[in-house]
């Protein structure tokens, strides 16, 4: 694989929807169970319904918290009325992943084809913390971790990776 060592990171799940409780949250249960099985922490998880503001408020809570390195949202991504969680991403970024909605796309046609349009998955970066935006299907987020996230998140990733850039995410907001 690499010399380099695996670093493990510190992953907060919040799952977006107006119907799902903890007790039936099959989608942040599987990205739970896809980073813990990499080696990463889980550093916290929430459950919040299709709330623009209230959304945003967790994701800036969590980009001020040291013990949370990336954040992983999963629903709210679809074309419906209430399907607000990328503008709510989007009202915290600093800096969008712009390929992150593409690539995902890609590995999303290679199991749902064109259905894969429908999606609006996203990816950005603020106060040094990585936040990704998932659909809120188990199937999506096993493909998201498995095909993007997982590789991405590994610091034995080559040519390059989220890792190993992290020290440098927040380098604007430290003084010269």
């Amino acid at each position: 694989m690499t010399d380099r060592a695996f670093v493990p990171v510190r992953i907060a799940v919040l799952t977006v929807s107006d119907t799902r409780t903890a007790a039936d949250d099959r989608s942040g249960d599987t990205l739970v169970e896809r980073l813990e099985t990499a080696g990463h922490v889980l550093s916290a998880r929430a459950l919040l319904p299709d709330d623009r503001e209230a959304i945003a408020a967790k994701l800036r809570e969590w980009c001020a918290d040291e013990r949370v390195d990336v954040v992983i949202s999963t629903g709210g991504t679809g074309l419906t009325g209430r399907d607000v969680t990328v503008e709510a991403h989007r009202d915290v970024y600093e800096k969008e992943i712009d390929a992150f909605g593409t690539i995902f796309a890609i590995v999303s046609m290679q199991k749902i084809g064109t259905s894969a349009v429908q999606s609006r998955a996203t990816g950005g970066v603020a106060n040094g913390t990585y936040l990704f935006a998932l659909p809120g299907s188990p199937s999506a987020c096993r493909d998201a971790w498995d095909g993007l996230l997982g590789p991405q998140l590994d610091y034995r990733h080559k040519p390059c990776n989220f890792v190993e850039i992290m020290p440098r995410l927040d380098e604007h907001l430290r003084r010269k």
